[in-house]
């Protein structure tokens, strides 16, 4: 069975080729959608991408939220499709309500960009299957918009439905409540985080780790992650 996974395109996206490619390296193979369609091609996974989609107006990923292909989205996420938001993206799942809480201006009001270390909270998602609760991986960060905020209602929820998928570790770049770094939906199937994993999924070119500079692979792991879900799902 081929897995194919759809990476949208907005105005402003600028990481939907890294992702189109790390589809490729995982496995899959990569279709390239439009923001403007209401045609998911008949895609198993989806991938919203990094960038900055219109903008950035009115708040990160708030009118790409809007777009006519959101809907689709929408009613994928429903029916279990695996669906990752990455940063900008992240930002699009939460104002679309596909995930709680709010994204903001980072704390220190700068554009953050290293190599971020992070826990995996939840392992038990369509993301994050390939880890271990617990593990320390490490994925590329750079965000201006990645301070995640919630109230006291919905943090509480949060935490105690076990919906944190990542928390950051060592420090908290962007002031997230909780070192919050990504969350997942009640049904696993929906994941947001503000690193990049599609920069993290081949030796030479990823992250510094402990063991050697841009050696880091942990990004492919979630792509790995979702082809399984998908193939075991059709089994």
């Amino acid at each position: 069975m081929t897995v194919r996974v759809g990476v949208i395109t907005f105005p402003g996206s600028l990481d939907d080729r890294d992702a189109q490619r790390a589809v490729r390296l995982a496995g899959a193979e990569a279709v390239a959608l439009w923001h403007g369609s209401h045609d998911l091609d008949g895609v198993d996974a989806l991938v919203l991408p990094g960038g900055f989609s219109y903008g950035d107006y009115l708040r990160a990923g708030a009118i790409a939220a809007l777009a006519p292909i959101m809907s689709e989205v929408k009613d994928a996420a429903g029916r279990g499709m695996p669906i990752l938001g990455i940063c900008n993206g992240f930002q699009m799942l939460v104002e679309a309500r596909l995930l709680p809480g709010a994204l903001i201006r980072n704390a220190n009001q700068q554009f953050i960009r290293r190599d971020q270390r992070l826990r995996v909270e939840n392992a038990d998602t369509a993301w994050t299957s390939g880890f271990e609760a617990g593990q320390e991986i490490v994925i590329p960060l750079k965000n201006a918009d990645g301070g995640y905020i919630a109230d006291a209602e919905t943090l509480a929820r949060v935490e105690g439905e076990g919906l944190v998928a990542f928390r950051y570790l060592g420090v908290n770049p962007n002031g997230s409540l909780d070192d919050i770094a990504g969350l997942t939906n009640e049904r696993g199937n929906v994941v947001g985080l503000m690193p990049h994993p599609e920069h993290a999924v081949e030796a030479g070119f990823g992250p510094d780790t402990r063991s050697a500079m841009r050696s880091g692979e942990d990004g492919r792991t979630f792509f790995e992650s979702a082809i399984s879900a998908v193939v075991t799902a059709a089994a």
